[in-house]
C-alpha cells in the first residue's frame, strides 16, 4: 500500500492548508483504532491538517509521534474500568488529558474542528473550552452509549438516565454529526434534535488492500477437517459464552468430531470465557491466540471455512454495525451470526441468522453450512461483491469529505472544490492513473 510522505504532501497539494481538524478518541489508540485511522488519513489526503488525541495501548505508547504527517498525541488511562466508580475515574482521567493536550495541540497544530469519537458522550466538554475560540465541534458517533450501559449492566436506572442526559448534550453541540450506519442517523434526529442534512452517514467499511485473500494455513485446523473463525474483541455482549454453548451442543448433541474452532482477540473476558470452555472439556476443538498479530488474523479468517458473529441480540447490537462482519465479507467467508436488523443489513445472503440468543439454533446453522461447500461458496462471493459495491472504505470517502464541507459551510468559512472526494481520493484508492500527488512512498505502520 502506498503512503504520501507528509513533506512531500504539503509541496505538491494545490490547495492550502486552510482547515485544521483535532479527532479526539478514548477507547483506543491510533493508528490501531481502524475507524479512526481511515478518517485520518482520508482528511490528510484532502487537505487538512489532522491532530488527534488517544490514550496508548495496544503497542502504540509514545506520548507524540508523526505517521503520515498525522500529529498523534497519546495519554495514559487507567486499566479495566469496573462499575460506576472505575468509569468515573477512567472518563475523569481521560477528560483531563485531553483537554491538557487540545491547549498542546493549539498551541503547536491548531484546529478549527473537535472531531470527537465516543464512547463515552463526554468529549463535547473539551470542544466547549474551544468554543471562545471559534472552535465547532463535529460528532463521531461510533456506540449508542445508553444502550451500551444497558448491555454491560443488565439495566437501567440513574445511570442509564445519566448516559441519555450527556448524549442529549452531545448532539446539541455537534455542528455536524456522522453516524455508522442509517440506525445511528435515526437516532442522531430522533433522539438528538439534529437536522437531517447535519447528520452524514459514515460507514466503518474496510479498505480491501489490507484484508488480503491469501492461501489457506491448514494447521491451523490443528487437524480437524473444519475450521469455524472468529475475530473480535471478547467482552461481555460479544456472545463469546453463547458460542461455548453452541459449541458444546455441535458436539455432545450433534457427535460431530471434525470442526475446529479458532478465536482472534481479546478482552475482559477472555480468562472467563477460556475457563468455562476447560470446565466444559471443550479445550481441544478451541485455539484462543488472544490479541495477535495481522499476519495470524488473516491466516486464521483465510483459513476458516466459515466466520460467526456471535454477539448477543440486544438493543445496542440490534442496531450497530459489526467491523468484523464486513472484514469476513471481505475475505469471501460466509457467516453465521444472531438475526439482528444491522446484521442483515450489512450481510444481506451473505450470512444465515440464528434465532434470538439460542445457541443451539446457532450450532445447527454451523453444522448446515459446514456440509454445504457450494453453499458456502456462493455466499462467499456474495459477500465480497457487497463489499466492492456498497461497502469497502473508498465508498465512505465522499460521504466523510461532505460532511466536512457542510461543517465548513456552516463555520462560515468557504468551501474549496479542491476538497472533494473526485479530487483528492483517499491514500488507499490512489492508481497510477489517478495519481494524488507528483511522488509517493512506501512507508509501513
Amino acid at each position: 500500500m502506498k503512503f504520501i510522505a507528509s513533506k512531500e504532501l504539503e509541496a505538491t497539494t494545490d490547495r492550502s492548508f486552510d482547515r485544521r481538524v483535532l479527532i479526539v478518541v478514548e477507547n483506543l489508540p491510533v493508528p490501531f483504532d481502524r475507524r479512526v485511522w481511515s478518517e485520518a488519513t482520508t482528511l490528510r489526503a484532502a487537505g487538512y491538517t489532522v491532530s488527534v488525541i488517544c490514550p496508548t495501548g495496544k503497542g502504540f505508547d509514545a506520548p507524540y509521534e508523526e505517521i503520515d504527517g498525522i500529529h498523534i498525541y497519546r495519554h495514559t488511562l487507567p486499566l479495566d474500568a469496573r462499575g460506576a466508580l472505575g468509569y468515573l475515574r477512567e472518563y475523569s482521567s481521560a477528560l483531563f488529558h485531553e483537554a491538557r493536550l487540545a491547549f498542546k495541540v493549539k498551541r503547536r497544530h491548531g484546529f478549527d474542528v473537535i472531531h470527537g469519537c465516543n464512547p463515552p458522550d463526554l468529549i463535547f466538554l473539551v470542544a466547549w473550552l474551544f468554543r471562545p475560540f471559534g472552535v465547532r465541534f463535529l460528532f463521531d458517533h461510533h456506540d449508542i452509549s445508553p444502550e451500551l450501559f444497558e448491555a454491560k449492566f443488565g439495566k437501567r436506572g440513574l445511570l442509564y438516565r445519566v448516559t441519555r442526559f450527556f448524549e442529549k448534550l452531545t448532539f446539541k453541540s455537534a455542528m455536524v454529526s456522522i453516524a455508522t450506519n442509517d440506525s445511528y442517523k435515526d437516532i442522531a434526529v430522533r433522539r438528538g434534535g439534529m437536522e437531517p442534512d447535519d447528520v452524514f452517514v459514515v460507514r466503518s467499511g474496510p479498505k480491501i488492500e489490507k484484508l488480503q485473500i491469501r492461501e489457506p494455513k491448514p494447521e491451523l485446523k490443528k487437524g480437524f477437517k473444519h475450521l469455524v473463525g472468529y475475530v473480535g474483541v471478547i467482552g461481555a455482549q460479544e456472545g463469546m459464552d453463547l458460542l461455548i454453548d453452541a459449541a458444546e451442543y455441535v458436539v455432545r448433541d450433534l457427535g460431530r468430531d471434525d470442526i475446529h474452532f479458532g478465536i482472534v482477540g481479546g478482552g475482559p473476558e477472555l480468562e472467563t470465557i477460556q475457563t468455562d470452555m476447560h470446565q466444559r472439556g471443550l479445550e481441544k476443538y478451541f485455539t484462543f491466540t488472544g490479541r495477535a498479530p495481522d499476519a495470524l488474523l488473516l491466516d486464521m479468517l483465510n483459513t476458516a471455512d466459515i466466520c460467526v458473529n456471535p454477539d448477543r441480540v440486544t438493543p445496542m447490537n440490534d442496531l450497530s454495525t459489526m467491523n468484523k462482519i464486513l472484514e469476513y465479507m471481505t475475505l469471501k467467508k460466509p457467516i453465521v451470526q444472531f438475526d439482528m436488523h444491522e446484521g442483515r443489513v450489512s450481510a444481506g445472503d451473505a450470512s444465515v441468522y440464528a434465532a434470538k440468543n439460542d445457541p443451539r439454533d446457532f450450532g445447527d446453522k454451523i453444522v448446515e453450512l459446514i456440509d454445504d461447500p457450494e453453499r458456502r461458496r456462493a455466499m462467499g462471493e456474495i459477500g465480497r461483491k457487497r463489499i466492492i459495491d456498497m461497502y469497502s472504505w473508498d465508498h465512505s470517502v465522499p460521504m466523510l469529505l461532505a460532511a466536512y464541507d457542510r461543517m465548513f459551510e456552516k463555520i462560515g468559512q468557504k468551501v474549496h472544490p479542491g476538497a472533494r472526494a473526485k479530487d483528492y481520493p483517499a491514500p488507499s484508492v490512489v492508481t497510477p492513473e489517478r495519481p494524488l500527488y507528483s511522488k509517493t512512498v512506501e512507508k509501513s505502520h
